[in-house]
């Protein structure tokens, strides 16, 4: 199985250089990702380095709490658009997900979509700080505000991707969105077991591993 085009190559670290950036953009052209998962501060870099080759370039929003204010997260969802980012991986607000506030939740993901167009955003749950019934409610949220995709995970909280959630996800979206693992995937076993569970992405921190 091939599964380098559903890989997001993704550097997501506070002390990333230009270089490592650069150098996730090389494997990523090398070997056919789907795209190069970076800090909003890197878009233009990873644009330009990118240009042509139909790999994308994604931009994470609200990262990794998703406790801004929606006006900062569309703010960094449009700036990161106009500096060539195709894609936006966005962190739902967390804490009105456990308070229960449905509607401050999909207003905020709704604005970024928004802001975000003609690039798609995907909606990261951190599904380790949620119940089952908490997962359910943010993927419908995320389905009515316009999300593309809903997302397990940061990979900087407690807990990464599970095929429990992957496979819950994919239920509840039942086609109108796509499933995105992410977080501790390290191994091309894990990655087939996702994608098995529903995954249509995977995001991991190296994707040469995986392959």
């Amino acid at each position: 199985m091939n599964i380098a085009d559903k890989i997001d190559h993704t550097m997501l670290k506070a002390d990333a250089t230009s270089a490592t950036v650069i150098r996730y953009c090389r494997e990523a052209i090398q070997y056919g990702f789907a795209s190069v998962c970076v800090n909003s501060c890197h878009a233009a870099l990873v644009s330009r380095e990118l240009s042509g080759t139909g790999i994308k370039t994604c931009c994470v929003v609200g990262f990794p709490l998703g406790a801004m204010s929606t006006a900062a997260k569309a703010f960094e969802a449009r700036q990161a658009v106009a500096d060539g980012a195709e894609e936006i991986d966005m962190v739902i607000n967390i804490g009105a997900v456990k308070d229960q506030n449905w509607a401050l939740a999909e207003d905020d993901i709704r604005a970024v979509v928004e802001a975000s167009r003609p690039a798609l955003v995907k909606v990261i749950l951190e599904t380790c700080l949620l119940t089952d019934e908490e997962k359910i409610r943010a993927c419908e949220a995320a389905v009515s505000a316009g999300a593309a995709f809903v997302k397990t995970s940061t990979g900087f909280s407690t807990g990464g991707a599970t095929t429990a959630d992957v496979a819950l996800m994919k239920k509840t979206v039942a086609g109108r969105a796509l499933v995105k693992a992410s977080g501790g995937i390290r191994t091309p076993e894990e990655a087939r077991a996702m994608l098995e569970a529903g995954a249509d992405r995977i995001g991991a921190g190296n994707g040469v591993p995986l392959l």
